[in-house]
C-alpha cells in the first residue's frame, strides 16, 4: 500500500507466469485468472483483503492489546480486536472510588524499552502526558535511603511517567486506521487467541487456566495532588511499617501517587475528605512538596501476586495464549507491571515475524514458537515476581532485627556503584 496525498493506493503485480494477483499490503492472494482480476475496479482489493480469515483475535483492547494488534499489523497478519464497553470503574472490577468523580487518574512509569517500542508504532505522547525521571529517592523505615540518578548510567532518563489517556488514544486513533485490524464487540474463530483482558480475564478460565493468587492484604490507593514545592522529576518512594508510598513527577507541578497500606487503613483513607486526606499524604512525605491540594478522584484495589500456570495452549488446529495481567501480576512497589505486558507483546510478535523470515511454513498457531514464547516471558516474570515480593516481605517485618538489617542493607546497596547500576540498568529494561 502506497500513501499518497494521505490516500490508501492499491496496487496490483503480476508475477512472471501472469497468474498471480498481489495488493500492496496483503500477502499473495489465491492464483486467479490475473487478465480478468486485473480488469476489476480498484475498490474491490479492499473488500478481498477483508474476506481473508484473521490469523490472530485478541481478547482486551488495552494498551498492551493494542499495541499488539499494532505490531502483528505491521507483519501483515490480519487481526480481530475484541473490544468491549468501558466499566464504570477506571481499572479493574473490583477498583473503589470515592465520591469526587470517575476521571481517569493513572499514570504508569515505562522504561527505555516500552518508550523504544511505542515510538516505533508511533503511539508515544507529548511532553505533556510523558515526564521524564532524572532521580529516584527510596527511604526505609530508620534512616535507610537509595539514590539513583540518570546522569549516572549516561541515560537520558530511568523512566517515563505516563498518562493513560492519552496513550489510550494514540493507540485507540492508529489501530483505527491499521487495515489490517478490524475491531469486534465479540471473540472471532481465528488461528491464535491472545488474551490480553488483565488480572480478571474471563477467557483465562474459558481456556482452563489456574491463576495462582497471593493476596497481600493490602490495597492501593491512587491519587493525583498540586504541589507548592517542586518535584525536580524525581520519583520519591517510602518504606514505613509495611506501608509503600511512591510518589511520581507529572507535568508541571504535579505528582501521582500509589499507597499501598493495609485493608483497614485503606478504608479510613478513603473515608477521608480531600482535605484531610491530603494532610495524611503530605504527612507521609515528610513534608518535601510543600502544602498538597487533592486533584479528582481516589481510587483503591486489592493488592496481589499472581501468575497463571499455563500461558499458551493449542486445541483443534488453534492456540491461545496469555499476556500481560492476564498471566502475571506483580506489587507495584517496582512500577514494573505495565513494562511486563509490552515485554510480553513485544516478544510473542518478534517470534511471529520470525518464522516468516526463517520457519516461515511454521503456523501463528504452532506449538514450538508458543511455547519458547512461555519459557521466556515466564522467568523473567518469576525473577521480578520473586524480587518485589521479597521487598514487600522484609519492609512487613515488625520488631528491631528486620528494622536494622533492611535498613543497613539499603545504606550498603546505595554505597555500592557496581550493584546499583546492575539495578538500573536492569528496571531500564537495557
Amino acid at each position: 500500500m502506497d500513501e499518497r496525498n494521505g490516500r490508501e493506493v492499491w496496487t496490483k503485480a503480476v508475477d512472471e507466469t501472469g497468474d498471480f494477483a498481489l495488493c500492496g499490503i496483503c500477502l499473495p492472494l489465491n492464483r486467479v485468472a490475473c487478465r480478468q482480476l486485473l480488469q476489476w475496479p480498484p475498490d474491490i482489493f479492499p473488500k478481498l483483503h477483508m474476506a481473508r480469515p484473521f490469523d490472530i483475535c485478541i481478547r482486551g483492547a488495552g494498551i498492551t492489546g493494542r499495541t499488539l494488534a499494532l505490531l502483528l499489523a505491521r507483519e501483515r497478519l490480519r487481526v480481530a480486536l475484541v473490544v468491549r464497553p468501558e466499566p464504570a470503574s477506571i481499572a479493574q472490577p473490583d477498583m473503589t472510588l470515592d465520591a469526587s468523580g470517575h476521571s481517569d487518574i493513572r499514570a504508569y512509569a515505562l522504561n527505555a524499552k516500552s518508550k523504544q517500542l511505542l515510538e516505533s508504532l508511533r503511539c508515544w505522547p507529548d511532553v505533556s502526558a510523558a515526564t521524564p525521571v532524572l532521580s529516584m529517592q527510596v527511604y526505609g523505615d530508620d534512616q535507610g535511603e537509595v539514590n539513583f540518578k540518570a546522569k549516572d548510567t549516561g541515560a537520558e532518563a530511568l523512566a517515563w511517567i505516563v498518562d493513560v489517556a492519552p496513550l489510550q488514544a494514540q493507540l485507540a486513533q492508529a489501530t483505527q486506521f491499521q487495515p489490517l485490524i478490524e475491531t469486534v464487540d465479540a471473540p472471532v474463530p481465528a488461528t491464535l487467541t491472545v488474551v490480553c483482558e488483565g488480572s480478571a480475564s474471563q477467557s483465562r478460565d474459558e481456556f482452563g487456566v489456574d491463576f495462582e493468587v497471593t493476596p497481600y492484604g493490602q490495597r492501593a490507593i491512587a491519587a493525583r495532588f498540586e504541589i507548592t514545592q517542586p518535584h525536580e522529576q524525581c520519583a520519591r518512594q517510602w518504606f514505613a511499617q509495611g506501608d509503600i508510598l511512591g510518589v511520581l513527577p507529572l507535568f508541571g507541578n504535579s505528582v501521582a501517587i500509589v499507597w499501598s497500606v493495609h485493608e483497614e487503613r485503606a478504608q479510613l483513607l478513603m473515608a477521608l475528605n480531600a482535605k484531610d486526606f491530603a494532610v495524611a499524604v503530605q504527612t507521609a512525605c515528610q513534608g518535601v512538596f510543600g502544602d498538597m491540594v487533592l486533584q479528582g478522584a481516589r481510587a483503591a484495589w486489592p493488592l496481589q501476586l499472581a501468575q497463571a500456570t499455563r500461558w499458551v495452549g493449542t486445541y483443534e488446529n488453534k492456540a491461545w495464549a496469555l499476556a500481560g495481567d492476564a498471566a502475571h501480576t506483580v506489587h507495584p512497589l517496582s512500577g514494573q507491571g505495565l513494562n511486563l505486558g509490552l515485554a510480553d507483546v513485544a516478544d510473542l510478535a518478534g517470534l511471529l515475524a520470525k518464522r516468516d523470515k526463517r520457519d516461515y511454513w511454521r503456523s501463528v498457531a504452532d506449538a514450538k514458537l508458543l511455547r519458547q514464547y512461555e519459557r521466556s516471558r515466564k522467568m523473567e516474570a518469576a525473577l521480578l515476581a520473586t524480587a518485589t515480593d521479597g521487598l514487600q516481605r522484609l519492609f512487613a517485618q515488625s520488631g528491631s532485627f528486620w528494622q536494622n538489617l533492611r535498613n543497613q542493607g539499603m545504606s550498603g546497596f546505595d554505597r555500592s556503584r557496581l550493584a546499583k547500576n546492575w539495578v538500573t540498568h536492569q528496571a531500564m529494561g537495557a
